[in-house]
Order: structure tokens, then sequence, then C-alpha cells
């Protein structure tokens, strides 16, 4: 998610009495610049590179301003791409809990709005004093504009390589040895991590109906590791066919399913989903993936699933959303570094959308606050393994994923994102839904690994 700019404000610089004023300093020669951003009390400590700092010592985090660079990048891009970019670089940094810092800032914002064009030149003037104004840096290497037609084969195959293919390793730290990359459910508050993911793809099967019958063929679209496909065959006895665009999550997921002895009940594919053609299944799960589909190839989409189903099959859509929807943006910290070309829907578009392709939208849940202590358990992982995480992928992107999973945590939190499970079917030709009359055929089974 794009993160809002920290707030600064009137000087009250390090050495100094609250609200005294020093020439010297360089939170003092910036004055009217914090006067154009800034409210009147900044909820973080911030600190400049000459180690004059503003805002409260009792808060949660302290942002490290460690030269004039990461202003000279907040200039040319002001906002979350401009703070995100200056981040990965290495030029700003944060101290404390990242999340707590994040959430104290999405709520302030400077009162008066009207700085006028005397106020501005002000603080341009101000900046270059602090040598903050001059060319663009150029962005760190970590950010990517993929080329290409939008939402076209070629294009989503070097988006899912960006954000997916930079180790299995990397991902065995964050993700930890569920090896899942989706939102876990904690139906129960003592889970742990590991346990949560079993138990969503517990849910994700029963809604499916798998335990219902023994053998039943299911797609998941967008497997990734193999972890939903694994359990489906383990627990349920499905057969299950996993398709990924992503070349090292292929041959993790093989490895998983030979090591678990289901090589003869789960085939896992190097394949996109719009080249699985002339089979049927009995259920699809499509769980983290459908924010890659784009708007524009969402009817595409699900009429390719649809077709794919049998009478009264089920396809299960988990994905992210945002209210009123959130397209393409080019110049966001997500768009740049984490998910190119990722779009979330409104989720009222999406039951529109099912409906649209022939299927009957049955059940929709959301786990919003489950995927907020996802991201925290990630997030932990993520500081108890830096050092390694650092080794493996370096330290400016292992950055862009302690921002990005930082970032995501508050948005689920207050409600900025969600994410919702919905279920809808392929009725018979004479309107059979062969779902249960009631949610407990689901609700009532727990699987406690």
């Amino acid at each position: 998610m794009a993160l809002s700019s920290p707030s600064l404000n009137e000087p009250d610089p390090v050495r100094l009495p609250p609200g005294a004023a020093s020439d010297g300093t360089v939170v003092a020669a910036l004055r009217p610049v914090l006067k154009a951003l800034t409210g009147d009390e900044p909820p973080v400590r911030i600190e400049l590179w000459d180690g004059s700092a503003i805002g409260p010592s009792t808060a949660p985090g302290t942002i490290r301003v460690r030269s004039a660079a990461a202003l000279r990048r907040i200039v040319w891009a002001p906002g979350g791409l401009g703070l995100a970019r200056a981040h990965v670089a290495g030029e700003l940094d944060v101290d404390g809990d990242l999340v707590g810092l994040l959430d104290a800032l999405k709520g302030h914002s400077r009162p008066d709005q009207r700085v006028g064009l005397r106020g501005w030149l002000a603080a341009l003037v101000a900046a270059a004093r602090v040598h903050a104004l001059g060319p663009p840096p150029a962005p760190p290497q970590e950010e990517v504009r993929p080329r290409g037609l939008l939402h076209s084969k070629a294009r989503d195959a070097r988006a899912v390589s960006h954000h997916y293919d930079v180790g299995n390793e990397f991902y065995d730290i964050v993700l930890g040895q569920a090896m899942t990359y989706s939102c876990a459910y904690f139906d129960d508050p003592g889970r742990t991590l590991a346990e949560a993911q079993a138990a969503k793809h517990e849910l994700v099967s029963r809604k499916l109906g798998l335990h219902e019958r023994s053998g039943a063929r299911l797609l998941d679209v967008g497997c990734g590791w193999g972890s939903m496909a694994i359990h489906a065959a383990l627990h349920h006895g499905a057969s299950v066919v996993g398709v990924t665009i992503s070349a090292e999550q292929a041959h993790r997921a093989r490895e998983r399913v030979e090591a678990a002895g289901l090589g003869d009940q789960v085939e896992v594919r190097l394949q996109d989903y719009r080249d699985v053609r002339g089979e049927t299944f009995d259920a699809i799960s499509s769980i983290g993936m459908f924010e890659h589909v784009g708007q524009r190839r969402t009817a595409e989409y699900f009429g390719r699933l649809s077709e794919l189903l049998r009478p009264t099959g089920r396809l299960l859509n988990d994905a992210i959303s945002s209210v009123t929807g959130s397209r393409l943006r080019r110049r966001s910290f997500t768009g740049r570094y984490v998910f190119p070309d990722g779009e979330l829907l409104d989720v009222g578009e999406v039951v529109l959308a099912m409906e649209s392709a022939g299927l009957e939208v049955r059940d929709l849940e959301s786990l919003r606050e489950h995927y907020a202590r996802t991201l925290r358990a990630w997030s932990g992982n993520l500081e108890a393994g830096w050092e390694e995480a650092v080794r493996l992928v370096g330290e400016a992107r292992a950055r862009v994923w302690r921002l990005y999973m930082a970032g995501s945590a508050v948005g689920f939190d207050d409600g900025g994102i969600s994410i919702h499970q919905v279920l809808g079917v392929r009725p018979a030709a004479d309107g059979r839904s062969g779902m249960p009359s009631t949610r407990e055929s689901w609700l009532a089974g727990t699987l406690r690994p």
C-alpha cells in the first residue's frame, strides 16, 4: 500500500529546550519546509542528519533522515513513493516499532492546507540551503516499471517473477514452515501461524466441499509453493492440479509434493491459467492470485474458470479488496516495488463478475483482521531473520519487504484494504447447486495439526 507522508513540525532541536530555535541546525534551516508540510505537533520523532530533531521522544519510533538526498527524493516524488525510495536506498531509517510508527502517522495531517505561493517559495529557498534541491536521484535498482501490453501473458510473467522469484530461501524466512503466502485463519486465538495457515486451507477445502467427496478434482490457480494442493490431497484425498507462472514456486512446490509422498495425486504446472483448456474440475481455488488479474481481465478470468467447472462445481476466490477499487497507480510504492501491475477490486465488482460468468454466489466472508495478524507474524519472522534475509536478497530488497508488510498491516487494521473469500457455484441445468443448506458443513470442521 502507498504510505502517507511523515508529518514534520516547527523545530524542537536536540540539545535545546522545546520550542528553542537555532540557526545552526538543519531543522531550524528547514523551518519554512516544515511549516509547509506539517500540523502543530508531529506524532513521531524525526531526527535529521546533523542530530537536530523534532517530535516527542515517547513516540513509538524514530524516523532518521540521514542525508539531504532523502529530502530531494521527496521533493521529486512527494508522498509514499519518495519516502519509500529514500528508505530502500538507506537514506531514511526507522528505529522502533515500524507498524506502530506508521499507525501513528496515518491520521496525522496538517490542518491548514493553504500554504500559498509565498509559503512554497520560502520552502524551496530553505530546501536549497541544506542542499535538498537538485536533479532527482536515480531510483534504487529494486524499482521496476514493466513494459509491454498490460496483463498480457508475457508482461504478467515478468511482473510475477519480480515479486516471487527472489529466492525460495527468503520466503522460508518470511513465511515460516507453512510456506503459505496468503491470509491465515486464526479461528482459535492460541493458534501459531503454521496452525492458522492449515486452518485456512481447511476452511477453503470445506467451502469447496472437498470433505464431502473423496477424490474430487481440484484446480488450484496460483498455487504458490503448493501448500493448498498438498493439504487438499493429504486430508481430503483430492486429485489436484496446481498452476503458477513463477518458476521458483513451481520448483519448490514439486519438491514439497514429492517429499509428502503425493506425486500421484498432485501435479504442479508452470502454466498460465489462460492456457488450462479442455479439462473439467469439481472445484477451483484461487487464493491470493486474483490481485494480478486486473480489472480489464476480470470477465475473462471468471469466464474461463467457470467453463472448467462441472455442473454443481464450486469456485472460491480469496483476494485482497479495496472499497471502490484501486486501479493501477504507477507512482505508488507497491506499484513500483512490490506488485507491479497489481490491482485491488471492490468486492462488489468481484461478485458481479462471478455472477456474470454464470456462477451463483453463495457465500462471502471478510478475513480483514486475520490478515493484519498474519502480516504482523510475517514481519516478526523477517525481523528475527534479518541478517540472513539481507545476505540472501540484499539490504535494499529486505527493506522493501519490511516497509510493505508493516504498511499493509496498518491498512488491514484501519480498513483501508480488506480481504474477502467469495464462494460461487456453477448450477446444473435444472438449477441444482449441490450446496449445503447452511454453513455448518464448513464451520463444524476444525483441523488441528
